[in-house]
């Protein structure tokens, strides 16, 4: 079975009961929720929740509750908390509860190579980047990967470095970079390993917890997607969103 677990941490430390936060009249978990329902290779989508109030919102929408601890560390730690619980999950993808319109076909694209190479024990993907300010952002990760697509590191800053570039936009129409999008597929197995394992220094200086694979030896299968997704980490991003809603999805669905 393919279970898409959704971690809902109530205390955000940037946006406070970010998973409630409304937009267009519903909690952003809800959003993110249905969004995650139209992949075509999901059996199943799980929200990982750590309050009952969270949880009380998403059984009243009718969407599927786990309970996990208040004090996990990471989103990977509660989505393997949910998985212990969820015994027949095979392949469990990790979508992050502050995507709201997340397509199903980028879901669909992190799976598909786990369904075709059984030495594939993890996925993730990438977008080109195609703008300056992208480049810059220590928000925005970056992914440089071998000619086999599997990650070769992950980092906040620019890289891979375009020596003979003289400007950043330069740099960007030169080379092909690409930034991280942070939603993975795992097998069981290498999620669980994946957990387990002690933070190591790389992962600790970057604080990108992804780098505690590499330095582990576990392969990381990049996908390069043609598909965007808007985060909320801020207030300014819970803006953005709001704005994104009521320009292009509400409209949709008023002609349906």
């Amino acid at each position: 079975m393919i279970v898409g677990i959704i971690p809902a941490r109530f205390a955000s430390t940037r946006l406070m009961g970010k998973p409630l936060a409304s937009i267009g009249g519903k909690p952003m978990i809800q959003h993110t929720y249905e969004s995650c329902l139209k992949s075509n290779l999901l059996n199943r989508v799980v929200i990982a929740v750590d309050d009952e109030k969270v949880a009380q919102v998403i059984k009243d929408f009718g969407g599927s509750t786990i309970m996990t601890p208040k004090n996990l560390l990471t989103g990977s730690d509660r989505i393997a908390a949910a998985a212990h619980q969820i015994q027949d999950a095979k392949i469990i993808v990790n979508i992050q509860g502050d995507e709201p319109f997340i397509p199903g076909e980028m879901i669909d694209q992190a799976i598909e190579p786990l369904l075709f190479d059984l030495a594939v024990q993890v996925t993730t993907l990438a977008k080109r980047i195609e703008t300056v300010d992208e480049l810059k952002s220590t928000s925005v990760v970056k992914v440089v990967f071998d000619y086999q697509n599997f990650a070769l590191y992950f980092s906040r800053s620019p890289i891979p470095f375009v020596r003979d570039a003289r400007t950043n936009f330069e740099r960007i129409t030169k080379m092909e970079i690409f930034k991280h999008i942070g939603l993975y597929a795992y097998r069981r197995e290498a999620l669980l390993r994946f957990t387990s394992l002690e933070q190591t220094d790389l992962e600790i200086a970057e604080s990108l917890e992804q780098l505690r694979m590499l330095e582990n030896g576990m392969k990381i299968k990049v996908v390069e997607t043609e598909y965007e997704s808007l985060s909320v980490d801020t207030p300014e991003d819970l803006e953005r969103a709001r704005n994104y809603y009521s320009r292009y999805i509400k409209p949709k669905l008023k002609k349906k």
